[in-house]
């Protein structure tokens, strides 16, 4: 039987902390305007894996390992918060009208894979997703779920995580708004750069 009240609370948490815009609404706005659409939805597909990969977590108690550990959350927060600095110091450095996109690989395929891994990596070490998810998304769901239970709550969050991103990747990466966007390269991608050194800056110094 699948606990409806508790998919439902996990639903109305986790829609919330998707909207909010972070690191990864930046990630897929800037890879949106700058890459192919399918590289848009590469990084989304990315973000969305590894999504599944913290909600698995939090349902399984990862909270109460950060908990017992207190050394491996901040680990984690400092690696995180260490590679948006990166990532927003190489947006800001490859910010020249004429220089190519950061991460961007030579053919089709390999542009896919590179924005999929950068969706990953972006996620991942993305202080505020490993917070919410530890925190915000574990204490919405019960303790122990049903199986039923557990790959309901999987799937709204692939549902929800993917229509949102989606949304964004798909809108953003029309040819009028990438036109604009190439129009004012440089500008967009040092504004770019800056939020997201100062998200990586405020989570590394945040409680």
């Amino acid at each position: 039987m699948i606990d409806m009240p508790a998919v439902l609370a996990v639903f109305t948490v986790y829609i919330v902390g998707v909207v909010i815009p972070g690191p990864n609404f930046v990630a897929v706005a800037h890879k949106a305007v700058s890459a192919r659409r399918s590289e848009a939805f590469a990084l989304v597909a990315g973000i969305v894996l590894v999504n599944l990969f913290w909600a698995s977590s939090a349902l399984l108690g990862v909270g109460m390992i950060f908990t017992l550990f207190p050394w491996l959350a901040l680990a984690v927060k400092v690696a995180g918060a260490g590679y948006l600095i990166w990532f927003g110091y190489r947006l800001i450095a490859h910010a020249a009208p004429g220089s190519g996109v950061v991460g961007a690989a030579g053919g089709v395929n390999s542009g896919f894979r590179s924005a999929f891994l950068q969706g990953v990596a972006t996620n991942i070490a993305n202080p505020k997703s490993v917070a919410f998810y530890a925190a915000v998304f574990s204490s919405a769901a019960p303790a122990h779920v049903s199986m039923p239970t557990f790959a309901a709550m999987l799937l709204e969050v692939a549902v929800v995580a993917s229509l949102w991103y989606g949304l964004v990747a798909l809108v953003l990466s029309h040819a009028p708004i990438a036109s604009a966007y190439r129009r004012s390269k440089a500008w967009i991608d040092r504004a770019c750069g800056v939020l997201i050194i100062s998200l990586g800056i405020r989570q590394l110094f945040s409680r």
